[in-house]
């Protein structure tokens, strides 16, 4: 049998795009085949379930654009399907004076991404949030808390319903196209598909190999480590609390959240992992930092990011320099407020001249799109980045 359309990946963005494929071409038939047991066990079921609002991101940009539809979409699609969202909404705090030119260009850059915020100053800020302090702050109403694993399990349902195949425990050993269809060879199995995208997140670099393609850049991955607050400080904040992001670089820092289940999380950090799918402390994978060490574009990468990644890696090793972090904006949390919580790993594409990509990266033939980068917010995003992956793969390699 050949499918007409094989997606490869469990995550939000493999089942987004899937979705979006079968909205288009009623009746194909589609694959969708995932390595692991269930759905969602790597950045999807890790993520700090944000719904987010856009704010960080350069006006008119394809990122800005895609995470504004992404939070419509994503909460439109949540009362539909009656699953439960908050809109907590999110308060961006700086606490030194050398952020303050940074929140004000975050402001100006709301305002041309047509965003809603509300300019706070030190007194209002505690008054909003009694527990935090900052010298200014933003907040934004729109950003929203959700369990993206419902979300997930939501698409999986509609997909079978639709006709399509989820397989399980299924992964590529080698993929071959051409004229007519691609083939996927699996163990014990050959899966035929006449278009292939490929949503495979911390392994994409490698299916993209195994392809035949030739890449440009590697998968390095950086672990967020979260921690849980205790119980009896559920209520230490009402909305989501950011710090000012630093420049240049594609993470947010160490933030407040609280989460859908009534629980609230600091975190992450953004450490370079030595595994990219170890998530217990301490987990090496030789394989693993072969493929970084041995790729000049890493090096590089961390030459120019030596400041950054000292300091992230202090944080990891000391719990006192991580609480150190959260205490900037929210002083009343002690040591032992911290409990274990299990990190996340994120895929991120570190190319060849060392810069961290921080838009999509897709590498197309006539028959295959991969998904090389997804950039955060993916997940708010996921519905129309499906619409645009699906968009481009029926395209063909012209688009």
């Amino acid at each position: 049998m050949i499918h007409d359309f094989c997606v490869i990946g469990g995550g939000i963005v493999g089942l987004a795009t899937a979705t979006s494929l079968l909205q288009s071409h009623p009746g194909a038939s589609l694959i969708l085949i995932e390595k692991e047991p269930d759905l969602g066990r790597h950045q999807t079921g890790h993520n700090s379930g944000v719904i987010h609002s856009g704010i960080y991101y350069a006006p008119n940009s394809l990122k800005a654009r895609l995470c504004r539809e992404g939070s419509r979409r994503t909460k439109e699609f949540c009362a539909e399907h009656g699953i439960r969202f908050e809109n907590r909404g999110k308060l961006i705090v700086a606490t030194r004076p050398q952020e303050i030119p940074r929140l004000n260009a975050l402001r100006d850059r709301a305002a041309e991404n047509g965003i809603d915020i509300e300019e706070l100053g030190a007194e209002a800020i505690a008054e909003r949030e009694p527990n935090v302090t900052g010298l200014a702050a933003l907040f934004v109403p729109a950003a929203a808390i959700v369990d993206y694993r419902c979300i997930l399990e939501t698409l999986a349902a509609q997909l079978t319903q639709n006709g399509a195949e989820i397989r399980f425990k299924t992964s590529p050993r080698a993929i071959r196209e051409s004229a007519g269809h691609v083939e996927v060879d699996c163990i014990g199995e050959t899966i035929h598909a006449r278009k292939l995208v490929a949503c495979a997140g911390l392994q994409s670099d490698r299916l993209a190999r195994i392809a035949g393609l030739s890449i440009n850049h590697r998968i390095v991955p950086f672990r967020g480590e979260y921690f849980r607050l205790a119980p009896q400080l559920s209520n230490v904040v009402s909305a989501m609390i950011y710090p000012v992001p630093e420049p240049g670089l594609p993470f947010l820092g160490t933030h407040l959240t609280p989460m859908i289940d009534g629980s609230v999380t600091v975190g992450p950090n953004a450490v370079l992992g030595l595994a990219r799918e170890g998530y217990p402390k301490g987990s090496v994978s030789l394989r693993d930092i072969a493929d970084f060490a041995s790729f000049p574009g890493f090096w590089i990468s961390i030459a120019q990011n030596i400041r950054p990644g000292l300091n992230e890696l202090g944080n990891t090793l000391f719990k006192s320099r991580y609480l150190a972090e959260c205490r900037k904006y929210c002083p009343s949390l002690e040591l032992g407020d911290l409990r274990p919580m299990e990190p996340g790993i994120r895929a991120q594409a570190v190319m060849a001249d060392g810069t961290m990509q921080h838009d999509f990266l897709f590498l197309q033939t006539d028959r295959m799109l991969h998904v090389c980068n997804a950039p955060s917010p993916a997940a708010t995003s996921a519905l129309p980045i499906g619409d645009m992956i699906a968009q481009r793969l029926v395209a063909g390699a012209a688009a």
